[in-house]
């Protein structure tokens, strides 16, 4: 959901690169194993502030510096249609527009500009590196979350 960038201030409040909305809303983190209930938590200049039960200073906060930030998946809204959480797309089919399957998504990165989709082949396919395709309108078509497919305008030989 988000990474500890470091502490802010001198009181023990973190700074979290790359926050999801949903995640100002959860009401307990997890960060290595370990679960910190949120007291408070607010959004500042494309970041997220935390304040966590537990941490009363800067050298505490410092400690998870680098850490991820994760939740359970059931405090989370469900999104909106057409969005999705990364987590709910890792492990679903990949098939192109002409019904060939690419693979299954292993793993979704944010680049800033765009997500992107990583996807190991298929287990009958020629081997080939893994393939790194764009969440794009002009590359993903269609998401069916009920069939754990995502369709793709994208070449078996790209």
């Amino acid at each position: 959901m988000g990474r500890v960038a470091g502490p802010y201030g001198l009181l023990g409040w973190i700074k979290v690169f790359q926050p999801v909305e949903a995640l100002r809303s959860c009401r307990n983190w997890w960060i290595d194993g370990v679960e910190y209930r949120v007291l408070e938590a607010k959004a500042h200049s494309g970041t997220l502030l935390a304040k966590l039960a537990g941490l009363g200073d800067r050298d505490a906060a410092l400690r998870l510096k680098g850490r991820t930030v994760a939740v359970a998946r059931d405090a989370l809204p469900e999104p909106e249609a057409g969005y999705y959480y990364h987590a709910d797309l890792v492990g679903m089919e990949v098939v192109n527009t002409k019904g060939e399957v690419l693979g299954t998504v292993q793993a979704m990165s944010a680049y800033g500009a765009h997500d992107v989709m990583e996807v190991a082949q298929a287990p009958d396919a020629p081997p080939r590196a893994r393939r790194l395709l764009p969440w794009v309108a002009a590359v993903v078509r269609n998401v069916d979350p009920a069939a754990r497919r995502i369709e793709v305008e994208w070449e078996a030989d790209w």
